[in-house]
């Protein structure tokens, strides 16, 4: 009788190693990045919500803009080429600025996880990129080459303005001492950028 829960116990067993290992290619899978992005940065976009329930009245005051690039604001499935640059470097960015700094207790368990998402993106961003680079090196000159002029002019996500925009953000936190007031206007303006990254997650289903 008691050879029925053992052999139960052994396809569980073996189901859950072929679940695991299932869900380990899939997630080295870049056909799938598209859903690994939305589902993280939606994640994010929860976790920084359930961090505050409202903005506080009394740091209205110290608010600031950070201008967001332009780029950001107005995406387009010209941009796409560019996404998965700009989703690296804000994943390495907004990893630095949760990792640099203290939050409150109670907020712990909330940065954690983002980090752990972000650390996570930006693994899988490096190897999609990666792979990119070794599959078009060999036709980025004839692409190059015959480039249209118009096509020239086609608006590039640049990661050097993205990153021009994490160091207002970095400045403000230590010229406010870390504040709390500073974390929760930082707080909402990355929830804002993670929102416009979101949306770009769009593109990647789009022909």
């Amino acid at each position: 009788m008691s050879t029925i829960p053992n052999m139960i116990q052994k396809c569980l067993w073996l189901e859950f190693l072929m679940g695991t290992f299932i869900a380990g290619t899939l997630s080295l899978d870049c056909n799938l990045l598209n859903v690994h992005l939305r589902r993280v940065t939606w994640q994010n976009l929860r976790l920084l919500s359930s961090m505050s329930n409202s903005f506080p009245v009394e740091c209205l005051r110290e608010n600031i803009a950070f201008e967001l690039p332009q780029e950001f604001l107005q995406y387009t499935q010209h941009m796409k080429r560019d996404i998965k640059k700009a989703f690296y470097e804000m994943s390495l960015q907004t990893f630095n600025i949760f990792s640099q700094h203290t939050f409150k207790s109670g907020k712990e368990r909330h940065v954690k996880q983002i980090q752990i998402g972000l650390d996570q993106q930006a693994e899988y961003l490096n190897q999609c990129l990666e792979e990119d680079k070794n599959e078009n090196e060999d036709m980025k000159e004839m692409k190059e080459n015959e480039m249209k002029p118009s096509e020239a002019r086609v608006p590039r996500l640049s990661n050097l303005e993205l990153r021009r925009y994490f160091n207002r953000i970095d400045n403000f936190l230590k010229e406010k001492k870390y504040s709390d007031c500073a974390w929760e206007i930082v707080r909402v303006e990355i929830r804002r950028c993670l929102y416009y990254f979101y949306k770009f997650t769009a593109l990647f289903r789009r022909k």
